[in-house]
């Protein structure tokens, strides 16, 4: 019984630690699927849709219903007589039409065929709109994801000087048990303890901090336990090679003003249609049948407006003038893009030679610190002295600490700016 209540009460703890680490792409997912922004892909979308539809049914047939009845202060008067003693009626001046017509387009220069285009084009460059907002967001996951490394890596190292601490207490407390050493020893190494606990509390209330905001961000409890999986970076793949969804945006935008600019020529080619038209009035088709008639009419009509040439020089070009607006908006694009690429680079170089130097010195001040311990025991120096070795390799870990975060941190940034992360 006493194993199982053992097992029972060790469960959450071992559910806990199998739990999966975070990964930064997790969070790149998860943050881009809960973002209230990505809820207007499917407005889009449907938008898109409907307007589509309503284009293609330019191409039904089109009905149309009138009416009218009138009087005229005069009708045609004919003053021939017909052979034979006839006569022929003279029409009355109240007159009645109603008429139904109907309209087939057969050909309308390709306007339809264009407007589906561009509509198609006007949902990729608003659905490329949104996919550059939520690439956006990468930056800022970044900024939390690695403040939650960085305080993870700072709690391992109070660990460690806490070792250093217990460890030299210990040995003062042998010491001042026989009488070799001040008790003011062993209160300065307890007090610097409480102070190392001190740390350990700010630290892990500042890494609560971020991983709320982590947790606002891809919609999911974060707890305090909640482990972050440390980005593996290959340093091959730093090459200044752009692909962010900006340039898809411009490239998709060139594609719907080139639409717009073939709209222009369609609406000005000519334009064919079959219609029929029925109706019931009097006089009908016979105007010489003074009466209520059936009738109908049917064809083919051609139209050519020519009123559109007049602007379709202005009109195209105002189109390669926003042509124009996008190419320079693509270079100043790809001029600050290599210039943050740059400056990454730079800044990734120097973080490298700081880490390696940050080893060395670390290397250094741990022969330091264990020379200072043996004469710790041996009663050679005092308690502050051995501290402030312990003080000395602790800000040496925590600047390596520092530097291996930042040069983490800054070899992501290069790859989310260049768009391959």
């Amino acid at each position: 019984m006493k194993r199982l209540l053992t097992v029972l009460l060790a469960l959450p703890v071992m559910l806990c630690a199998q739990e999966p680490a975070l990964s930064l792409q997790k969070a790149y997912e998860l943050a881009q699927q809960n973002y209230p922004l990505i809820k207007q892909r499917d407005l889009i979308r449907q938008t898109s849709e409907l307007s589509i539809e309503n284009i293609g049914k330019e191409f039904l047939p089109q009905f149309n219903l009138s009416g009218q009845a009138t009087y005229q202060s005069a009708v045609t008067e004919p003053k021939a007589t017909i052979p034979g003693g006839g006569f022929i009626e003279i029409l009355d001046k109240d007159q009645y039409r109603l008429l139904a017509d109907v309209n087939q387009l057969i050909y309308n220069g390709g306007t339809t065929k264009q407007q589906k285009n561009i509509q198609q084009l006007n949902e990729e460059v608003e659905q490329q709109k949104i996919e550059v907002e939520l690439y956006k967001l990468k930056e800022r996951i970044n900024q939390v994801f690695f403040g939650v490394l960085y305080l993870d890596e700072q709690l391992k190292q109070v660990e460690l000087v806490k070792a250093d601490l217990i460890n030299g207490i210990k040995k003062v407390e042998a010491q001042v048990n026989n009488g070799t050493s001040f008790r003011s020893n062993l209160h300065l190494l307890n007090a610097e303890l409480l102070t190392t606990d001190q740390r350990t509390i700010e630290l892990k209330a500042s890494r609560k901090g971020f991983l709320d905001v982590l947790s606002l961000f891809i919609n999911q409890n974060l707890s305090e336990n909640t482990r972050l999986e440390k980005p593996k970076v290959d340093a091959v793949v730093m090459a200044n090679e752009i692909a962010r969804p900006e340039l898809k945006l411009y490239s998709t935008q060139e594609k719907l003003l080139g639409g717009q600019y073939r709209l222009v020529d369609s609406r000005n080619r000519p334009k064919a249609s079959l219609f029929f038209q029925g109706g019931y009035g009097k006089p009908g088709l016979n105007m010489f049948i003074n009466g209520f008639d059936f009738f109908y009419t049917t064809g083919i009509r051609f139209n050519w407006s020519f009123g559109g040439l007049y602007t379709e020089k202005k009109e195209k070009q105002i189109i390669e003038l926003n042509q124009k607006t996008v190419d320079i908006q693509k270079e100043v694009f790809l001029f600050n893009t290599n210039t943050q690429l740059r400056q990454q680079q730079s800044e990734v170089e120097k973080l490298q030679k700081l880490v390696d130097t940050d080893k060395e010195i670390i290397d250094l001040r741990i022969k330091v610190k264990d020379a200072a311990k043996a004469q710790l025991e041996n009663g050679v120096i005092t308690a502050n002295d051995y501290l402030r070795e312990v003080n000395a390799e602790d800000l040496a870990r925590q600047s390596l600490i520092t530097h291996q975060i930042q040069l983490l941190q800054a070899q992501i940034n290069y790859q989310t700016i260049s768009g391959k992360q």
